[in-house]
C-alpha cells in the first residue's frame, strides 16, 4: 500500500511557522521537548500495563535512546514506551484537538518573546523538531499491536503516513538536520544538552559511549563511538531526592518538564510528609498566567504518582479550582496503584493529601508576600483574580486566603491592586468600625463614584473593586479580623463616631427642611425607585443611587444580566443632596412639567454615574435638550 499524503490542520501549519520563527534562538529545547514526550510515553505504558502486563511484551526495561549519524546528518530519539496507532498519530500530530485552540491563537501578540512563552504553555513540543530539522521521520508501534506506522513531513503543509514493520513497540523520531545545525552531530554537545535540560527524567537516557582514538602515526586523534551504551542522566525521580542534593537549576528544569512552560517558575515548595499519609509533593507557582487561565473547565496541572509510578495527569482532585495555576507532582506511598478517577473522588487519603498540599501552596504564597513583595506583586498581577475565587470555594482556608488578597484603594488612588486587608485595618481611623468598599464595572467608575465624596472629605480609606469576581468574593468574605466589610453604596450610611454631634444635628435639620421635596420627587418617579431620601454621602454631586441593605448591588445585577441570568428584581434608592444647586433648582421649580423633567434627569444622571443603563435614552436626551435650551 502506497504512502498516503495528508494535509495538516490549518492551526498546525500556523503553529509550526510560529514555533520555527519564535523559538529559533533557543534550539536546545528541541531535545528537551522530544525527550519529555518520550518520558510521557513510558509513563502511559506503565499505567496501562497495571491492568494489562502483556503490553510490556517481555521488555519492562523502559528507556530513551539518542543517537546521531554524521554522514546522514540525522539525530534520532527513540523510546520503548506506549507508542501510537495510525489513528493516534493523525490525531496527535496532524491536528490539534485541544479546547482553548481559538483562545490560544487570539492571545498571540506578534511579539516573538511573548509568543514563545504561549507556545510552550500550549504544550505542542513535537513541532519544535522543525526548528532544527527540515524533515522529520517518525516510526511508531503501539504496545500490544502488530501494526506500525511511518509518519514523515518537511513541515510545510502536508505529511505522508504509511504502514511499515517495526519489531519493538514505541516511537523513533529521526531529525534530518537543516543546514548549519551541525552542533547536534556532536557527542559531547548532545550529552551536555541532556544533562542540562533532562537530568531529572526518571528513565535512563542512553547514548553510545565515546572514547579517544589516537591517530595512526601517533599524532592527532579523535573521539569515536563504541558499541557500549551508557546512561547520560541521573535517571532518578527528582522529587524523591533530598532537597539538599537538588540545585535551583535542576528544580527550574524539572518545572519546565512538568509544565511545558519555557519560563522559570516564580517559586516552589518541596516537602515529604510522613505519618497517617506518606507522600512527597513538589509544587510550583508559574511566573506567567497561561492563556486559558479563566477557563474553569481546563485541565489542571498536577501529576499524580504512586510509589514513583505515573498514574494520571491533571489530577483535579488534588488541587482546588482557585489554585488551578499550580504545577507539579504529588507522589503517594499509600494509594493503590490501580487508583481511578472514581476512587479519587471519594478517597479520604486523597482528601488529606489535597488539604496538606493546599496548605503548602498558601504558606508558600504567605512567605512570598512577606519576604519577596516584588515577586508577590508579579504573582498577584498574573493570578490575583483567580485567588479571589478562594474564599467562596475553600471555607476552611478562608482567613488565610483573605490575608493574601490585594486591592486598589483611595489611599493610593491608582488601579494597582497592592493594599492588603491587614494594611487597611492597621491604617483605619481609631473610631472606624468597618472596612469600606465600593464595586463598579471599571476602576475609573469606582474611583470617580459620587458615593466616595464624604469618605474623601473625611479621609476615610475605601477599597475600589472593579474585577467581576469581586462581587462573588464579597458574597463569601463578609469580615476580616472582626471588622465587617461594608459597601458604601448599599443600605443606610452610618459613620458612627466618625461623625461629630454637630454634623449629625446639621444633617437632621437638612432632612427636616427637605421633607416636602423628597415626597414630591418620590411621587414623580413612582415605581422607578424604592425610596427617595436625603443623602449622608454626597458633598459635591446632586444625587446618587443606593441599593437596599439586602438587595443586589447595581453592579452585581448587571453582571448577572450579562451572563444571561435573571437577577432578582429590586428598585434602587435615590439619595438627594439638598445643598446642591441643581437640587435647589428642582426644589424651587413650580411648573409641574419642568419639575417632572428635572426629577427624571437627576435620577437618570445618578443611574449613569453608577454605571447603569438608561431604559429610555431618547427621553433623557429630550429632557436634557429642553433644559439646555
Amino acid at each position: 500500500m502506497a504512502a498516503q499524503k495528508m494535509e495538516f490542520q490549518a492551526e498546525v501549519k500556523q503553529l509550526m511557522q510560529l514555533m520555527i520563527h519564535s523559538l529559533y534562538s533557543n534550539k536546545e529545547i528541541v531535545l528537551r521537548e522530544l525527550i519529555s514526550n518520550a518520558s510521557d510515553a513510558a509513563d502511559k505504558l506503565r499505567f496501562e500495563a497495571l491492568a494489562n502486563s502483556a503490553l510490556y511484551e517481555n521488555d519492562s526495561d523502559l528507556k530513551i535512546t539518542i543517537g546521531f549519524d554524521k554522514a546522514k546528518r540525522t539525530v534520532t530519539i527513540s523510546d520503548n514506551g506506549i507508542g501510537m496507532s495510525r489513528e493516534e498519530v493523525i490525531a496527535n500530530i496532524g491536528t490539534i484537538a485541544k479546547s482553548g485552540t481559538k483562545e490560544f491563537f487570539n492571545a498571540l501578540t506578534g511579539d516573538e518573546a511573548k509568543d514563545a512563552n504561549l507556545i510552550g504553555q500550549f504544550g505542542v513540543g513535537f513541532y519544535s523538531a522543525f526548528i532544527i530539522a527540515d524533515k522529520v521521520t517518525l516510526i511508531t508501534r503501539r504496545a500490544g499491536s502488530t501494526e506500525a506506522v511511518k509518519w514523515q513531513s518537511a513541515g510545510e503543509g502536508d505529511y505522508t503516513i504509511d504502514a511499515v514493520k517495526k519489531e519493538s513497540r514505541g516511537t523513533e523520531i529521526t531529525l534530518h538536520l537543516r543546514k548549519d545545525e551541525d552542533e547536534f552531530l556532536n557527542d559531547w554537545q548532545l550529552k551536555s544538552i541532556i544533562r542540562k535540560y533532562s537530568d531529572h527524567i526518571t528513565l535512563p537516557i542512553m547514548m553510545q559511549k565515546s572514547e579517544w582514538k589516537e591517530g595512526g602515526d601517533g599524532k592527532g586523534g579523535e573521539m569515536v563511538l563504541t558499541d557500549e551504551f551508557e546512561a547520560v542522566n541521573k535517571a532518578s525521580a527528582l522529587w524523591a531526592r533530598s532537597k539538599n542534593d537538588i540545585t535551583t537549576d535542576e528544580y527550574n528544569e524539572f518545572y519546565k518538564h512538568v509544565s511545558h512552560d519555557y519560563q522559570e517558575p516564580l517559586a516552589y515548595t518541596h516537602s515529604r510528609v510522613e505519618g497517617k499519609q506518606e507522600y512527597i509533593s513538589l509544587l510550583y507557582i508559574p511566573s506567567k498566567a497561561p492563556f486559558d487561565l479563566y477557563d474553569r473547565e481546563r485541565r489542571h496541572g498536577i501529576k499524580l504518582y504512586v510509589k514513583r509510578v505515573f498514574i494520571m495527569e491533571d489530577a483535579e482532585k488534588l488541587m482546588p479550582q482557585y489554585l488551578r495555576f499550580v504545577r507539579g507532582v504529588i507522589d503517594s506511598a499509600d494509594l493503590p496503584l490501580n487508583i481511578s478517577r472514581e476512587i479519587l473522588q471519594d478517597s479520604r487519603d486523597v482528601d488529606a493529601i489535597k488539604n496538606g498540599s493546599v496548605k503548602k501552596v498558601l504558606s508558600l504564597l504567605e512567605d512570598m508576600a512577606k519576604d519577596k513583595p516584588e515577586d508577590y506583586a508579579k504573582f498577584w498581577d498574573e493570578f490575583g483574580r483567580v485567588l479571589k475565587e478562594g474564599p467562596g470555594e475553600d471555607f476552611a482556608n478562608k482567613d488565610k486566603i483573605a490575608s493574601l488578597l490585594r486591592f486598589a484603594s483611595t489611599r493610593l488612588d491608582t488601579a494597582s491592586q497592592s493594599i492588603s486587608l491587614k494594611d487597611y485595618v492597621e491604617k483605619m481611623q481609631p473610631e472606624q468600625a468597618a472596612i469600606y468598599y465600593i464595586t463598579a464595572d471599571t476602576f475609573a467608575a469606582a474611583q470617580h463614584s459620587p458615593h466616595l465624596e464624604i469618605f474623601r472629605k473625611k479621609n476615610i480609606e475605601v477599597l475600589l473593586l472593579s474585577d467581576k469576581v469581586d462581587e462573588w468574593l464579597l458574597g463569601s468574605l463578609t469580615e476580616f479580623e472582626g471588622k465587617k466589610l461594608q459597601s458604601i453604596a448599599k443600605g443606610d450610611l452610618d459613620l458612627g463616631a466618625l461623625e461629630s454631634d454637630t454634623e449629625k444635628e446639621i444633617q437632621k435639620k437638612i432632612e427636616e427642611e427637605a421633607k416636602s421635596l423628597i415626597e414630591r420627587v418620590k411621587s414623580t418617579l413612582g415605581d422607578a425607585v424604592k425610596e427617595v431620601r436625603v443623602t449622608h454621602r454626597l458633598t459635591d454631586s446632586p444625587a446618587c443611587l443606593v441599593a437596599g441593605e439586602h438587595d443586589l448591588s447595581g453592579n452585581m445585577a448587571r453582571i448577572l444580566k450579562a451572563a444571561g441570568q435573571n437577577a432578582p428584581e429590586s428598585k434602587p434608592i435615590l439619595e438627594l443632596n439638598p445643598t446642591h444647586k441643581l437640587v435647589k433648582r428642582l426644589e424651587n421649580e413650580v411648573e409641574e412639567v419642568r419639575f417632572n423633567d428635572l426629577a427624571h434627569l437627576v435620577f437618570d444622571q445618578a443611574l449613569l454615574a453608577e454605571g447603569g443603563q438608561l431604559n429610555d435614552p431618547a427621553s433623557f436626551v429630550r429632557r436634557m435638550n429642553s433644559l439646555l435650551v
